[in-house]
């Protein structure tokens, strides 16, 4: 039997949802100058849960309210589009918005984006 188990957001706790291995690593959140926030930069979001209901990505967090994410979107905005850097990789990402990076900048105490990789982008070779 085959593993379910993944890690929709890079650095935040697994999800044990049986779609959560088809969204592992999709997301990510990076800090002002668009660089990976890992765990061991910022062990806040270790404590970030990760679940997936009715089509959205559900993230909870220690004295947070709730946000649910759009599993789904067609990305056709081209103001949403920004690069992230990841190890030594730059890569296209999509801005999830104001609302999420606020709630992710109260989680981690500093300026931060939730971002999700570009559906076109190449495969990323995740550092350990």
């Amino acid at each position: 039997m085959t593993s379910n188990r993944g890690c929709p957001v890079a650095g935040c706790s697994p999800s044990t949802h049986r779609q959560a291995a088809d969204y592992h690593h999709r997301w990510l959140v990076v800090d002002a100058s668009g660089q990976w926030l890992t765990p061991h930069v910022c062990p806040a979001l270790s404590e970030v849960t990760t679940d997936i209901k009715m089509g959205y990505l559900v993230l909870r967090a220690p004295g947070m309210l709730r946000m649910d994410i759009p599993l789904d979107v067609i990305e056709d905005d081209d103001s949403v589009l920004r690069d992230a850097t990841i190890g030594a990789q730059k890569i296209p990402v999509v801005d999830e918005g104001d609302l999420a990076a606020v709630w992710f900048g109260h989680v981690t105490n500093q300026a931060c984006r939730l971002v999700k990789v570009h559906p076109e982008a190449k495969e990323i070779d995740w550092p350990v």
